[in-house]
């Protein structure tokens, strides 16, 4: 596959871009951002120097502020980080509250407003492709975080998505036990507006096709927890609340619709029900036996990636250093890509990776109503 032409090069057309070109070649960009997931070190390197001296500013747009990761983790990950490689550089941010048009509107006012670089997680990768392109024509690189957007993307980073589904599908099929041929699932799949969703579904059925009937399949519009709900509710109605043997659930919010309605159905023992995201709700229901299972990916290196990627490109560097993967889009091949490895998440694992990572306080999930779970997997004494 051919190389991604670099998106980032300025204009010769202003004066300002000409004078911060001539001070980064004079500097130099250094620095090198280890990336741990799964237990090892993926290293990410900053070409040879010291820290970036030319100020940026970089946009950084995600999609929801509904969501506890992306205002508790991902933002002042990513603004600590860029600050670490760049201290005059700043970061402007916005959140798409989950609405199409309210991103594209941020798009086009911080192009407007004379950002330099962006950072984009798409709500719809499709309809973000024209904001992309506006920022490709105003010499703006676009580093694509989490998700994948169309168009001439000049970075991405996110965790390996076909893995994410692999994990859910293997822990699924350990929970039906030795002969699952005659258990029957249901799917809960993401967004069709996610690429990621499509990637995860794809991950998980490399490991369940023949192996288990899968009685229902869904679409989940939005990742709306809601629509989960009514989904499953809709499964039960169709299959039986004594026919579903565990629920392929593609995340944690998903996870908890599927959760609520297998309760209202007065289904017991629950059937084992599989989650992303490692969200707090979901700890706590890993470690009370509602949830079998979540997929941690790890926020930390997903962010630092993200930054260096956009100090490097706001600097007209390569990401040779930095992305030693390529991913295409239906529009651009070749993508410079940070793929992660995500991690399987239990009860068992809880203290040596969340704990361990600081994720998460032993307090703020081990609260009076899950003490006793909480000792029992050895959170607390």
């Amino acid at each position: 596959m051919g190389r991604l032409s670099r998106l980032g090069r300025l204009s010769p057309r202003r004066p300002r871009d000409r004078l911060r070109t001539a001070i980064t070649l004079v500097v130099g960009l250094g620095l090198s951002v280890s990336l741990a997931a799964c237990g090892k070190a993926a290293q990410v390197h900053e070409p040879d120097g010291g820290p970036h001296g030319g100020g940026l500013r970089i946009g950084l747009l995600l999609p929801d502020n509904e969501i506890a990761r992306f205002d508790r983790f991902d933002k002042p990950l990513i603004k600590k980080k860029v600050k670490e490689l760049c201290p005059r550089c700043r970061v402007e941010y916005a959140s798409a509250q989950h609405d199409t048009a309210n991103q594209q509107h941020q798009v086009d006012a911080m192009i407007a407003n004379g950002v330099e670089v962006l950072i984009l997680d798409p709500v719809d990768s499709k309809a973000a492709r024209s904001s992309v392109v506006k920022a490709h024509r105003a010499n703006i690189p676009v580093v694509a975080y989490d998700r994948l957007v169309e168009g001439p993307v000049s970075g991405y980073v996110s965790f390996d998505g076909a893995q994410v589904g692999r994990l859910q599908g293997e822990a699924l099929l350990r929970a039906l036990g030795p002969d699952t041929r005659h258990k029957q699932i249901v799917m809960m799949n993401g967004s069709s507006t996610d690429p990621n969703a499509g990637w995860f579904e794809r991950g998980a059925l490399s490991v369940l096709r023949g192996k288990v009937r899968i009685g229902k399949s869904y679409e989940t519009v939005g990742w709306r927890p809601e629509n989960a709900n009514l989904n499953m509710s809709g499964a039960i109605a169709a299959l039986g609340a004594h026919d579903i043997d565990g629920v392929l659930s593609a995340n944690d919010g998903l996870a908890a619709g599927v959760i609520a309605a297998l309760k209202a159905a007065r289904i017991h023992p629950l059937p084992p029900v599989t989650g992303q995201d490692a969200e707090l709700g979901a700890v706590q229901r890993l470690l009370s036996g509602e949830q079998y299972m979540s997929v941690y990916k790890p926020f930390k290196p997903e962010a630092d990636a993200a930054a260096a990627m956009a100090v490097a490109l706001g600097h007209g560097k390569s990401l040779d250093g930095i992305a030693k993967e390529r991913v295409g889009n239906s529009t651009t091949r070749a993508i410079p890509a940070v793929l992660l490895k995500p991690i399987a998440l239990n009860a068992r694992n809880i203290k040596s990776t969340l704990i361990k990572d600081g994720m998460y306080t032993i307090d703020q999930i081990c609260t009076p109503k899950y003490m006793a779970d909480c000792r029992k997997a050895g959170l607390i004494r």
